[in-house]
This record gives structure tokens, C-alpha cells and sequence, in this order.
């Protein structure tokens, strides 16, 4: 009998890494960790192989699926020491994609499954808290009626907005249990006016119609376009990712996180991340709240007035500092990772080799050469001519004069300038035109995909340096400043406003993602300059081996780059 489910958690697991082609990269790295001894929550992963036969078949599973699905979630009850469905000590979970190729955001995710009237009094009752019950209830039914019933996420969100401006609040974690159970039965009541059926309350259910979207998610608009741009086959199909659910959101001894093992926009070996307190995942990568920064010396660096991870949970900290490098000494590469802390117990959510600007390839590349974590040759390897060529990108003139009109955070090295333009679709059709832009969003989601694409660069108002705009920009070679809180876009009126400069749709802006400026007009540009032991050149012999794909110029400024002070 073919073997379309593995499991993982409490230190074992039927997968490994190398599985990546079957499990996915997700599925494999939760396995590989599992294996390894770091805390991953117990869970299974249905193959990718699953997903190839749901197409090939006209949506329908294996016939052997529904049963090792069973045997699967039994065993993660059994680790969790929670039961799914139950009254009294309910156990949830999250459902998440996983292809081979990493692909942030392009494919659905459904958290908190396994909620419904019953669950969540037991939730609140466990907790001993009502709010975060309820708050997770209501993400839950937003979360699964967007992504497995094709409700339009606007409806919930007018809805929030008027639970928010009864209550007189500005921010979602302002709102008390009362109001959002009252949420929770408006948008239960949408549900029904929108698609003429009750919200689904049975587990089982629910859990089958999340596995069943996140397979349709692979052949959404936004995925297809991301494979497009990345070159990922159509048949490679996605695996899906179920695990027992821990939460961020369970109070004050609770937060959430994305980090990576170095800086992926210059290289730097320092421990780059973001968390907040109290929140769920999606919170980060959403911009939805601007986060805090991991460390001490990157709160400084970026001078938020807001506590970081490493002294707001010191111990967790020093916790996930171990693990940091625990990761990459074992995938010997800079990891990309996710993080929730549930009552000051820490939990691994991903880990997967980080995106990263041709900057810090480049640097990481050296590094972890002279640290002997990989040899020479495989560090050459590791440079693509396509990342090379994004060296070679001009940067602002520092004589040029300039009108700062407001500054975020440096999500992804570069400078881009454009016309402004608030949509995805506005920024293709221009760039279609010929015309260079600049994509303006309060935060970006991953429909925005194409967007980012056909911009010059990125700017948000709001969101941190692991937020959706910032990976996926860095992943893109394309400039990004996040997080710029003086902006204030009106999508309706199609302008931005920074105190008394307005600036309209069509008119020019320039932004550094270097410093995080946001700059009126079009700054004046120049060339990358080769430092003078590098136009010496290297030795011939020491040719890299992909030299000749790239232009003699380009091979010649990132070979010396890298070779000097590797060598020496």
C-alpha cells in the first residue's frame, strides 16, 4: 500500500530533509527538526504525490487516504494529549501547504481548525481566558470562509471595523471577549447571507475542507504566476502540512515570530527578526501590526522605542540563539525561520534555507567559507549569475540633493524610482507601457504577486523587515522600505500624504532601501564602483565554474569581490 501520510513530532518522524521532492519543503524541515530534538508540534503531512493524483483524478483523494489521515491525527492526539473535536480538552490545528520550491504566501493556510460553538468554551475554559478564545475563534472563521468557502475577505473586515468603532478602538487586540463573540456570530451570520449554508461546526468537516483548499490553492492565480516568475513545474504539486496548533495569542507570556540566522538583505551574521507579543503568525507576515525587533542592538539600529525579544523574554532568547545555531550548522546555510512562544515555552514552527539580496549571497557565501561551515568551491556554487547581476544595480548619488519626506525601515537593499501607482493591476499596466513604478501599499498580500513583479520597488506603511512585502521584494532583487508610518495612503483618492506633501498617482518618487528613505521626485543615480584591488584582477586559474555564463565584467566585479578576502 502506497504511503500518502507521514508523520512527525516528540522527536521522531517518518521523513527526513532529503525527502523534499515527497514532503515538500515545509514537510520535510518539520521532519528534519523533529528528528534533531527541537520543539516542533506534533503533526502529519499529507505527500505531494496526494496532490498530483487530486488533479490527475478530477479532485478526488486515494482511496487509502481517509484512513492514514485517521491513524495520523489518532497519533497526534495521542502526543499532544489533547483530542480533536473534544468538549472538554479540544485539540486544534493549523493546515498549511509545503511545496518542494519555496513559495512565501502564494498558497493557503488555515489556522485554529477544529473551533465551532462547543470548542471554543472549552478553549476559554482551559485558558482560563475568554478574550483569547474568542479572538482565536473569530480568526478562524474570517481564515476558513476566505480560504475554503470563497467568501471575499472584505465583508469580515467592514465587519471588524464596525465592531472596532463601537467599542472607540483603533487596533484589533483592543476589542473584549463581548465583542468578539458578537464578531463571531456576525460573521457567522455573513456567512449564511453570502453562500446560503450555516458555518461548518463539525471538525472533521472542517478539517477536510481546508486540506481540500489548500490542494485547489496550487492552481490559484497568485501561484501560478509565482511559478512563472520563478520557473517551478506545474506537476511538482504541493504537500499539505496538519499540526497541532500552539498559540502566540494566549497573553502577555505568549508571542510569535519570524527570523533569520543572518541578515538576508547585507549579510551580516547577525540574528535578524522580528516578533510580537501576544499575536499569531499571519500578524507578522501580514504587516497587519508593525512589529518589534529580535535583538537589542537591531532595536537601537532601526530606534523603535519598543522592547525587544531579547529583553522582553531574555531566557527564550538565549533559547532560540542555541537553535539559531543548532540550524545552521545542520543545513549549513542561512535558515529562515518561525517561531511561536506559548506560555514561555518555545516552539518551532519552519525552518527553510532564507531568501536573500545578491549582497548578502555574496556575503554569506564568504563567511561561511572563512567559518570552514562549507568549502570554497561550494560557496561559489552558491552564486548564480542572476543574483551577480543584481550587483551591479546603481545606487543614489550621495552628492545629488534630496527631499526626505519620510523614512521606514530598510526591508531590501537598492534604489528604485517611479511613478506612483496604488494596485497590483496599475503597476503591470504602466509597466506594460514602457513606464517605470513604484508600488505604494498600506501592506501587501500575496495576490499583489504580479504587482511586485512589474514594479521598480515597494513601499509600505506599514509592516516590518519579514513582512510579505520585505521577503518576497528581497527574493525579487527589488528595493523595499517598510513600515514608512508617516505615510498616509488613500487607495480611494489615489495619493499619499506625508504632513503637507501630497503626492498623486502618475507623480515620481524615489526610495532607498538602503537608509529607508522615502524621497519626493527622482534622485540622480550612479554606477557601482570596483575598488581598486579589484580591477587587478584574479587569477585565471582560479576561474569560477559558472564564469562563463555571465558577462566578463560581471564575473570579473563579483569574483574579486568574493576571492580577496576569502583567501586571505
Amino acid at each position: 500500500m502506497v504511503q500518502w501520510v507521514y508523520n512527525f513530532g516528540a522527536g521522531a518522524a517518518d521523513g527526513r530533509a532529503e525527502m523534499k521532492n515527497l514532503l515538500g519543503g515545509k514537510g520535510a524541515n518539520l521532519a528534519e527538526m523533529a528528528s534533531i530534538g527541537l520543539p516542533v508540534p506534533p503533526g502529519f503531512t499529507l505527500t505531494t504525490e496526494v496532490c498530483t493524483r487530486f488533479y490527475e483524478d478530477k479532485c478526488t483523494y486515494p482511496t487509502e487516504l481517509k484512513g492514514q489521515v485517521a491513524k495520523a491525527l489518532a497519533r497526534v492526539e495521542e502526543r499532544s494529549g489533547q483530542k480533536f473535536g473534544d468538549a472538554t480538552n479540544p485539540l486544534l490545528l493549523s493546515v498549511r501547504s509545503g511545496a518542494r520550491a519555496s513559495m512565501p504566501g502564494m498558497m493557503d493556510t488555515v489556522l485554529n481548525l477544529g473551533l465551532n460553538d462547543w470548542t471554543v468554551a472549552a478553549l476559554a475554559k482551559r485558558s482560563g481566558d475568554r478574550r483569547f478564545a474568542y479572538d482565536s475563534y473569530r480568526r478562524f472563521v474570517q481564515m476558513y470562509s476566505d480560504v475554503v468557502l470563497g467568501i471575499e475577505l472584505s465583508h469580515f473586515e467592514k465587519l471588524l471595523e464596525r465592531a472596532k468603532q463601537r467599542r472607540g478602538v483603533k487596533q484589533d487586540h483592543e476589542l473584549v471577549a463581548e465583542d468578539l463573540e458578537k464578531l463571531v456570530m456576525d460573521y457567522k451570520a455573513r456567512v449564511h447571507v453570502e453562500i446560503g449554508m450555516d458555518f461548518p461546526e463539525d471538525p472533521h468537516e472542517q478539517l477536510w475542507g481546508a486540506v481540500g483548499a489548500v490542494f485547489n490553492s496550487w492552481m490559484n492565480q497568485r501561484a501560478k504566476t509565482y511559478r512563472q516568475l520563478h520557473d517551478i513545474p506545474e506537476s511538482w504539486g504541493t504537500a499539505v502540512n496538519v499540526q497541532a496548533m500552539v498559540f502566540g495569542n494566549m497573553g502577555s507570556d505568549c508571542a510569535t515570530g519570524v527570523a533569520f540566522t543572518r541578515n538576508p538583505s547585507n549579510g551580516a551574521n547577525d540574528f535578524y527578526g522580528e516578533f510580537l507579543v501576544n499575536a499569531q503568525g499571519e500578524d507578522v507576515v501580514a504587516g497587519i501590526r508593525t512589529p518589534q525587533e529580535l535583538t537589542i542592538k537591531a532595536r537601537k539600529s532601526h530606534g523603535s522605542d519598543l522592547p525587544s525579544l531579547e529583553e522582553v523574554m531574555p531566557n527564550i532568547f538565549r533559547e532560540l540563539c542555541t537553535m539559531r545555531q543548532q540550524l545552521e550548522t545542520h543545513y549549513k546555510d542561512m535558515q529562515d525561520i518561525e517561531f511561536t512562544i506559548q506560555q514561555n515555552k518555545l516552539y518551532m514552527l519552519q525552518t527553510r534555507t532564507g531568501k536573500r539580496t545578491a549582497h548578502a549571497a555574496l556575503q554569506i557565501a564568504v563567511d561561511m567559507a572563512n567559518e570552514g561551515l562549507i568549502s570554497k568551491s561550494q560557496a561559489l556554487m552558491r552564486l548564480k549569475p542572476e543574483l551577480i547581476d543584481q550587483l551591479l544595480h546603481p545606487t543614489l548619488d550621495p552628492k545629488a540633493k534630496k527631499q526626505v519626506i519620510a523614512k521606514g525601515l530598510p526591508a531590501s537593499p537598492g534604489a528604485a524610482a517611479g511613478k506612483v501607482v496604488f494596485s497590483a493591476d496599475e503597476a503591470v499596466r504602466r509597466a506594460k507601457d514602457g513606464e517605470k513604478v513604484l508600488l505604494v501599499r498600506i501592506e501587501t498580500s500575496p495576490d499583489d504577486i504580479h504587482g511586485l513583479h512589474a514594479a521598480e520597488g515597494v513601499l509600505t506603511t506599514r509592516g516590518g523587515m519579514t513582512s510579505h512585502a520585505a521577503v518576497v521584494a528581497r527574493g525579487m532583487g527589488r528595493p523595499c522600505v517598510a513600515g514608512a508610518g508617516a505615510v498616509q495612503v488613500d487607495y480611494a483618492a489615489a495619493r499619499l500624504s506625508v504632513g503637507s506633501v501630497t503626492v498623486q498617482e502618475g507623480q515620481i518618487l524615489t526610495i532607498d532601501g538602503v537608509t529607508g528613505e522615502v524621497i519626493l521626485g527622482e534622485v540622480p543615480t550612479v554606477p557601482p564602483q570596483l575598488s581598486a584591488r579589484c580591477r587587478r584582477g584574479p587569477s585565471s586559474r582560479l576561474r569560477p565554474p559558472w564564469a562563463r555564463l555571465a558577462a566578463p565584467c560581471r564575473w570579473l566585479r563579483s569574483w574579486c569581490r568574493w576571492w580577496r578576502p576569502c583567501r586571505s
